[in-house]
């Protein structure tokens, strides 16, 4: 594939071609990541999530400088709201860094949650192993904000930041998504509120009572992000905190375990998006729905016997088995 060669050697339209290829599902996909899977692996991809508010897009912006310093290649992957007219993507992170726009070094793409509520897009796995691929460095992911299913991030990223800010609900909301067993490092973005200080602290304790990690002691940086202030120490935390990864074996186990539950969440969205179409072309199925959404037959009884017909299965095993 001639844009597949052209993306290799750095080419950002092609890069951007074939993203727009991979968010479109194309027919392509398959043979496109079978091409360029002996070119992945080298960047360092480092995951910004967060409530929003807490200044998700300024931090990445400031970090993205500051590895420009240094001459790293970036990608920036900017998961956005989706339109809900359009399903496409609100481009709000990519209009907040538009000044980096014009450096060759630094790629943004924002993509669309398509309704993923704080989440990943199912595509997010493949645009960041193009941007691999292409030659970036590090590749940065911001979400679109954290909630109970936003740990999808950790299947993506090797350093996972956690950006929160000092009002007080951020704490709660903290322990609830789990946020404290998996962040990397977290930032107490907007340091200069009252509280900031008292927050981190507070932060700490929860960390102290929380942290399983023996290889690694989560940090927290308290930052400003609008005016620089902490950016630097954050990005010295990120590159440390890959360093200790490598040197302790811990990133080859994780992205062994990423590369696991990439390969089962792709079956199970594949299976879905193949009983959704069943239901709608399988008379049997729409029989079903018609009781249910009539209140005739309980969902739970319906699918136990759905599940039961061996016709059924045999069918839709050997549907699945023809899809190319």
């Amino acid at each position: 594939m001639k844009l597949v060669e052209q993306m290799l050697k750095g080419n950002a339209l092609a890069l951007s071609r074939l993203i727009s290829k991979v968010e479109r599902e194309s027919a392509e996909v398959p043979e496109l990541m079978k091409s360029i899977h002996p070119h992945i692996g080298k960047a360092h991809c480092v995951g910004i999530t967060g409530p929003p508010g807490v200044g998700k897009s300024t931090i990445a912006d400031k970090l993205i400088a500051w590895m420009r310093k240094k001459d790293l290649k970036v990608g920036v992957i900017a998961i956005d709201p989706s339109s809900p007219f359009t399903g496409g993507a609100v481009l709000g992170d990519r209009i907040r860094m538009q000044h980096h726009s014009v450096d060759e070094g630094v790629f943004i793409r924002s993509v669309a949650a398509r309704g993923v509520s704080g989440g990943l897009p199912q595509t997010t796995s493949e645009v960041i192993k193009l941007m691999d691929a292409s030659g970036k460095d590090i590749i940065l992911v911001e979400t679109v904000g954290c909630g109970q299913s936003e740990l999808d991030i950790m299947k993506n990223v090797d350093t996972l930041i956690v950006a929160l800010a000092p009002e007080s609900g951020d704490a709660v909301q903290t322990m609830k998504a789990g946020l404290c067993e998996v962040a990397d490092i977290f930032v107490v973005n907007k340091a200069d509120r009252p509280g900031a200080q008292d927050f981190a602290l507070e932060l700490q304790a929860m960390l102290w009572i929380s942290s399983g990690r023996e290889w690694w002691k989560v940090p927290i940086i308290t930052t400003e992000a609008v005016t620089d202030v902490g950016i630097e120490e954050l990005f010295r935390e990120v590159e440390r905190h890959y360093q200790v990864l490598g040197e302790t074996g811990q990133l080859f186990q994780r992205r062994r375990q990423q590369r696991r539950e990439q390969f089962i969440r792709k079956i199970e969205w594949k299976i879905t998006t193949e009983l959704r179409k069943a239901i709608e072309q399988d008379g049997r199925l729409s029989d079903y729905l018609d009781k249910i959404e009539a209140g005739d037959i309980d969902p739970q009884l319906a699918a136990d016997e759905v599940l039961k017909s061996g016709d059924f299965l045999a069918e839709w095993s050997h549907r699945l088995l023809a899809q190319k």
